[in-house]
């Protein structure tokens, strides 16, 4: 019998809430950390990693535009806090890309933010946590799913 992976369950009824949850994350997310951002698009994926990313350019003083990584595959942002990496693998055909792109490594050495996950296949982290985000009603939800010991570690989710 397969045992479901623990779980946090928030309302999102607005954009100001996916926001304030990124941010929540960015307090608590570092270097080694993977957050899998699922949902279909127009879900709020990239929303969501802008805040986050925006909340630790701020914490530096700095204020840059954070434009979704369609397109370039990655965006890496540099951080007293850490590096950052978002990545869109959207457009990736193959699982040996993201080794072509550094990911890879990256996981290890900076919190990576990576929508469209299912296109890692096997070089998915397996302490990585996951952020479904999908249609509730007038607004959306967020599930956040991963190892037991990680979700505990982040603490109560802000509620909006």
């Amino acid at each position: 019998m397969t045992r479901a992976a623990p779980s946090l369950r928030l309302p999102l009824p607005d954009p100001d809430a996916t926001a304030s949850l990124g941010r929540w994350l960015a307090d608590r997310l570092g270097a080694g950390d993977v957050l899998l951002l699922q949902g279909p698009i127009g879900a709020g994926k990239t929303h969501l990693a802008r805040a986050l990313i925006q909340h630790r350019l701020a914490a530096d003083g700095r204020m840059e535009d954070v434009p979704s990584p369609t397109f370039t595959l990655v965006q890496v942002y540099d951080t007293a806090a850490g590096e950052i990496w978002h990545a869109d693998l959207y457009r990736l055909t193959h699982p040996q890309e993201v080794v072509e792109l550094g990911l890879d490594e990256a996981f290890s050495t900076a919190l990576c933010l990576i929508e469209w996950p299912d296109r890692l296949g096997s070089l998915t982290p397996p302490q990585a946590l996951t952020l479904t985000l999908a249609a509730d009603g007038e607004g959306r939800s967020a599930t956040l799913t991963g190892p037991a010991d990680r979700l505990a570690r982040l603490g109560a989710p802000p509620q909006p």
